[in-house]
């Protein structure tokens, strides 16, 4: 690292079969936490939403050992630095209801993108 700049690691998971309201509300615990602490909250929390999550921060963290073979790599040093989730298509499908009518579903998916990066060294 030069300076102050600290690199990001990133990865996206899309199309995910559940509303972003919902992803949401356990994405907003783990945002600014430390990779481990974060990893280990969302490994025991019963949410759904929670194991999506997971494997995103997993695929994030494995993109920075990727990057980092040649260097020593540090991992107490990542911290969630942003965390989002977008909406994305809407599935629409139609269920029978009462008196010949048909009703509408929504059936969400959202988009989550995790960024992961290093804490700067004191120099």
């Amino acid at each position: 690292m030069i300076g102050n700049s600290a690199v990001e690691y990133k990865s996206i998971a899309r199309y995910i079969h559940q509303s972003p309201y919902k992803m949401r509300k356990s994405l907003n615990i783990v945002r600014g936490m430390k990779v481990d602490e974060a990893l280990s909250h969302l490994h025991f929390s019963k949410d759904k939403a929670s194991k999506i999550i997971e494997k995103t921060l997993r695929s994030a963290v494995s993109n920075f050992v990727n990057q980092n073979k040649d260097n020593e790599i540090d991992q107490n040093i990542l911290r969630v630095k942003e965390a989002f989730v977008d909406g994305g298509p809407v599935m629409k499908r139609f269920r029978a209801a009462s008196m010949g009518r048909a009703s509408r579903l929504r059936r969400p998916t959202c988009h989550l993108t995790v960024i992961i990066s290093e804490k700067d060294k004191g120099i």
